[in-house]
């Protein structure tokens, strides 16, 4: 696969995320974690956009919460 380098600029605890991430081996390099989370993206907005595609428009939000619970998506709620 052909890459190209590319310069972005991160929030501090993004970066430290990544580089702990190798640190634990769980990711080979940063470059390659945050190609991770770009293809992710990448996929999850071709979901959303193969769902628009079936629904004539965005799927309902109380069908989109049910499929983010079903999938076990939904984020934690912030501790208070």
């Amino acid at each position: 696969m052909r890459t190209e380098r590319v310069t972005v600029s991160l929030p501090a605890d993004l970066v430290a995320e990544a580089r702990d991430a190798v640190r634990r081996g769980t990711a080979r390099s940063i470059s390659s974690y945050i190609a991770e989370a770009v293809s992710a993206r990448q996929m999850r907005d071709r979901s959303l956009a193969a769902l628009a595609d079936l629904y004539g428009g965005p799927p309902p939000p109380d069908e989109l919460a049910e499929a983010r619970r079903t999938l076990r998506l939904v984020r934690r709620a912030a501790a208070v």
